[in-house]
C-alpha cells in the first residue's frame, strides 16, 4: 500500500478510507441500489415550479464530481452514465453523525443520495438528500475535468481514467455501439443470418497476413489466432446456408499504426448466387444507411473533410485510378517488364524484378492512388496475382472479379465474386505455397479440407469483408485507430514491466 500513497491527496484519501473503516462501514458495499438515472430524474422533474417537491423520495448514485460546504449545509454533483446531477444535505436533516461522516466522502467517490427532488433559486433540478450511502471509496486523484487527460499514451493505457474526464470519449465508445447495432439490424432486415466460427485455426487461412500462434498444451499441437473467417463461413455455404455474416475479432501480427492494431474487428458476409457487383451494392447500401442512421445525413465531415456517402459511389478500375489520379498510363498489352520499368522510372524503388505483372501494377496503385481516394470509391478489376481466393474475370483472366471500398484514402473494405472451383484453388494454394517457400510470411496457407469442402459444390457466391474500426473512424470522426477501440495494443511501459 505505501507504493501507492504517492502524494497528499492520496494519502487524505486512504485516511479517510480508514476512518470509514475504524467506524465500521464498509467502504465497498455490495447492497446498493439506484431507482432511476440522473437525466430520467431531471427529465421528469424538468416542468417542478421552484416553490414545489417531489412527494417521491429517490436513490440516486454516482460518481461524486463536485463537492462544496458551507458548515452545516453540502451542495455537489453525482455524475452516471447518463448524466449529472445536484444533490443537497443539511446536517440537521441528516444527523450530527451522518454528517461527519459524509465529510470523509472525496471528490471521485461513488455514493447513492436518496431523497425529494426540487429546484433551486438558480433554477437546478437537486435533491434533498435525506440519506447516503457510499458505494465505492477512491483513492487516486480523479482527472481535472476542465483539462481533461492530454496524454494520449496515458488515455490510452488507462482508459477507464480517459473515460472519467473526456465526455467526448465516452460518446465515441456509444457511437461505436450503436454503428454495430445498426449494421447488425440492417444485415437482419435483408435476411443475412449471424453466426460464429472458431478464433483458433488450425491452418492460418482466409487472408495474406502473418498470424499469432498459440499451443494447446491437452492435444499438444500449435493453434493460429484468427486472421480471418472466410474458410470457415463459405464451409457454411457448401453446407446449404445462402446468406449469412459474423462481426468477428481477428488477430494479425504486423504493425501497428493509426490505421492497425494488431487486434480488431472486421464483418465478413457470404452470399450464395451472387457476385462481387451485389457486395458492391450491399456495401453501398451499408455506408449510406449507418451515415442517415448515426450521423443524421449522407454527408458527413471527416479530418475537415466534406465526405458524402451519397448513393452511387463512383467506381473505378485499378488501371483507371492509377491513369486518372498519378497520370500513369498502363496499357493492357503490357507485360511484366514494362510496367517494371515504369514504376522504377515513377520513383518506387521498392519495386522488384522478381515481382509479378500484378503485384507491381498493385504497388503503383498503393504508392501514388491510394492516399488521393478522399471520397468514397470503389476500386475493382484487381489483378490476379494478388487474389488468390477470387474468381478470374470471365472476359480478362489477369484479372479478378474483386473491389476494394476507399474513403479518406483508407482502404474501409474487401470483396469479391468467390472462387468455388476446387481444382482452381489448389492451383492458386500451390502457387501461395511457392511463394511462403521464398520467405513471404504472409502468403496463404493450404488449407486441404477447405479444398474438399468445394469438391462437395458451393454455389457461386460474392463476399464482403468490411474493417468496422476504421467504419467507426470515419462515423466518429476520430483520426485513430487507437481512438475508437477500448483497450488497444500497447507496449508494457517501464513501470508494469517492472511489476512483471
Amino acid at each position: 500500500m505505501e507504493n501507492l500513497l504517492t502524494n497528499d491527496i492520496v494519502k487524505q484519501k486512504y485516511a479517510n478510507y480508514e476512518y470509514l473503516k475504524e467506524n465500521k462501514i464498509n467502504p465497498y458495499p455490495s447492497d446498493i441500489k439506484k431507482d432511476i438515472m440522473a437525466e430520467e430524474l431531471r427529465k421528469k422533474y424538468k416542468s417542478l415550479g421552484q416553490e414545489e417537491i417531489s412527494e417521491k423520495q429517490y436513490w440516486v448514485a454516482g460518481r461524486m464530481v463536485a463537492l462544496r460546504g458551507h458548515g452545516k449545509t453540502a451542495f455537489g454533483h453525482i455524475e452516471d452514465f447518463s448524466g449529472k446531477i445536484q444533490f443537497y444535505g443539511r446536517k440537521d436533516e441528516l444527523g450530527e453523525e451522518f454528517f461527519e461522516i459524509f465529510r470523509k466522502v472525496d471528490l471521485g467517490d461513488f455514493i447513492a443520495v436518496k431523497g425529494n427532488v426540487f429546484r433551486t433559486k438558480t433554477g437546478e433540478i437537486t435533491i434533498r438528500m435525506k440519506e447516503f450511502k457510499l458505494v465505492s471509496k477512491s483513492i487516486q486523484p480523479m482527472p481535472e475535468k476542465f483539462h481533461g487527460v492530454k496524454d494520449v499514451e496515458l488515455r490510452y493505457r488507462r482508459r477507464y481514467v480517459d473515460l472519467i474526464a473526456n465526455s467526448e470519449v465516452k460518446d465515441i465508445f456509444i457511437k461505436r455501439s450503436l454503428i454495430i447495432q445498426k449494421i447488425r439490424e440492417f444485415m437482419s432486415n435483408r435476411d443475412f443470418l449471424e453466426v460464429e466460427t472458431p478464433m483458433m485455426h488450425t491452418i492460418a487461412g482466409g487472408a495474406a497476413a502473418r498470424p499469432f500462434t498459440t499451443h494447446h498444451n491437452t492435444l499438444d499441437m500449435d493453434l493460429y489466432l484468427r486472421i480471418a473467417p472466410e474458410l470457415y463461413l463459405k464451409r457454411l455455404l457448401v453446407g446449404g446456408f445462402e446468406k449469412v455474416y459474423e462481426i468477428n475479432r481477428n488477430f494479425r501480427n504486423e504493425g501497428i499504426s493509426i490505421k492497425h492494431n494488431p487486434e480488431f474487428t472486421m464483418m465478413e458476409v457470404y452470399q450464395a448466387y451472387a457476385d462481387y457487383n451485389d457486395m458492391m451494392d450491399l456495401t453501398e447500401d451499408i455506408f449510406n444507411h449507418i451515415a442517415i442512421e448515426v450521423c443524421g445525413s449522407e454527408e458527413i465531415e471527416y479530418q475537415g473533410e466534406k465526405l458524402s456517402f451519397k448513393k452511387p459511389f463512383a467506381r473505378l478500375t485499378m488501371v483507371e485510378s492509377i491513369e486518372k489520379h498519378a497520370n500513369i498510363k498502363l496499357d493492357e498489352s503490357m507485360e511484366q517488364e514494362d510496367i517494371f520499368e515504369i514504376a522504377k522510372s515513377n520513383g518506387i524503388g521498392s519495386a522488384e524484378k522478381s515481382m509479378s505483372r500484378g503485384e507491381l501494377i498493385n504497388l503503383i496503385f498503393e504508392e501514388k492512388v491510394e492516399e488521393k481516394l478522399i471520397q468514397p470509391v470503389f476500386i475493382y478489376k484487381y489483378p490476379v496475382e494478388i487474389s488468390p481466393l477470387s474468381k478470374n474475370n470471365e472476359k480478362e483472366p489477369r484479372y479478378v472479379d474483386r473491389f476494394e471500398i476507399f474513403a479518406y484514402g483508407r482502404e474501409m473494405g474487401n470483396a469479391f465474386s468467390e472462387l468455388n472451383d476446387p481444382f482452381e484453388q489448389e492451383k492458386r494454394f500451390l502457387e501461395q505455397i511457392s511463394k511462403r517457400s521464398d520467405g513471404d510470411e504472409e502468403a496463404h496457407r493450404m488449407d486441404k479440407d477447405y479444398v474438399l469442402a468445394l469438391q462437395y459444390g458451393m454455389p457461386n457466391a460474392g463476399g464482403l469483408g468490411l474493417g468496422i474500426d476504421r467504419m467507426i473512424m470515419l462515423f466518429t470522426d476520430s483520426s485513430s485507430i487507437r481512438d475508437v477501440i477500448l483497450f488497444p495494443t500497447l507496449r508494457p511501459n517501464k513501470e508494469e514491466e517492472n511489476k512483471s
